[in-house]
């Protein structure tokens, strides 16, 4: 793993497991993110993109919460390596749950009110409407971090009620809280994400691998064949035949169709999947 100094911008390899206190990440991709070589020597041009005031915001928020290491995923990870690229996808989930902090940044969000100051109507509808909410990544940087707190994109902390986003996600309380998924379904798993979107169609099943507890290789130029081989990397794993339920176009409810591995993950949106485990699909 590649932490990020706090205070000098270095990067600092860290081997193994044995990690030291640091906050971590989670945003939205916007235009002039930075790059793992950008941050080896920044030039004027480098730190004149959006993504370096970024990169300044978090670590800056770090320092005043005393943690002297940082993590992004823009610079901390040389994806000019493949082989780093999968090492870090693998790993991602298990990062930002060893995280001490995870700050997710809004940047559609931008509007000022007191810490303990409810906000109105209108400016909840904008942290609900937050694209940070759609995208496929964000999903396990919900999930797997033992503590979140928010950012508007000026910086300011903000409350958002874990029963909000249990409203906006359709994720349990108790998920949010807690972290735990062992007990939840694949189906219901699936129907998390299953509004949620990537860039690369291929990411919309990498992105799942941690929350299903799977390592693949990363192969991108397959699309939605990763999506499969995610399918069939659950199904080797788990005895949860929900995964078999999903969603045709004609039919009225979830269903175990005579074509059982779904090409995306919008087939298993639905209400009516089993939340939980039920006694024949439990391990």
């Amino acid at each position: 793993m590649r932490l990020l100094r706090t205070d000098t911008l270095e990067f600092c390899d860290v081997l193994g497991e044995d990690y030291p206190p640091y906050s971590i990440l989670s945003h939205t991709w916007e235009a002039e993110e930075l790059t793992y070589q950008n941050m080896i020597a920044p030039t004027d041009t480098v730190k004149a993109k959006a993504g370096y005031t970024k990169l300044l915001g978090f670590v800056n928020k770090s320092r005043e919460m005393e943690y002297e290491f940082a993590w992004i995923d823009t610079c901390c990870i040389d994806k000019s390596s493949s082989a780093e690229l999968t090492e870090a996808i693998n790993s991602m989930y298990t990062w930002y749950k060893n995280s001490s902090i995870c700050m997710v940044y809004l940047v559609d969000v931008d509007f000022e009110w007191s810490f303990k100051e409810l906000p109105k109507d209108s400016d909840r509808r904008t942290i609900e409407n937050s694209r940070w909410f759609s995208r496929g990544w964000t999903l396990q940087e919900l999930i797997a971090p033992r503590s979140i707190c928010y950012f508007t994109n000026k910086w300011q902390q903000i409350t958002v009620p874990r029963s909000a986003i249990s409203r906006i996600t359709s994720i349990p309380e108790m998920v949010l809280r807690t972290g735990m998924t062992e007990d939840i379904s694949v189906a219901q798993k699936m129907c998390w994400a299953s509004n949620r979107r990537t860039t690369r169609v291929e990411d919309m099943a990498y992105c799942l691998m941690g929350l299903f507890d799977i390592n693949m290789p990363l192969l991108y130029g397959e699309g939605m064949k990763a999506f499969v081989r995610l399918q069939e990397e659950i199904i080797r794993r788990s005895d949860d035949h929900t995964i078999f339920l999903w969603i045709d176009a004609a039919a009225a409810g979830p269903e175990i169709c005579a074509r059982p591995i779904r090409r995306k993950t919008g087939n298993f949106q639905s209400k009516g999947f089993p939340t939980t485990l039920p006694i024949w699909g439990s391990k």
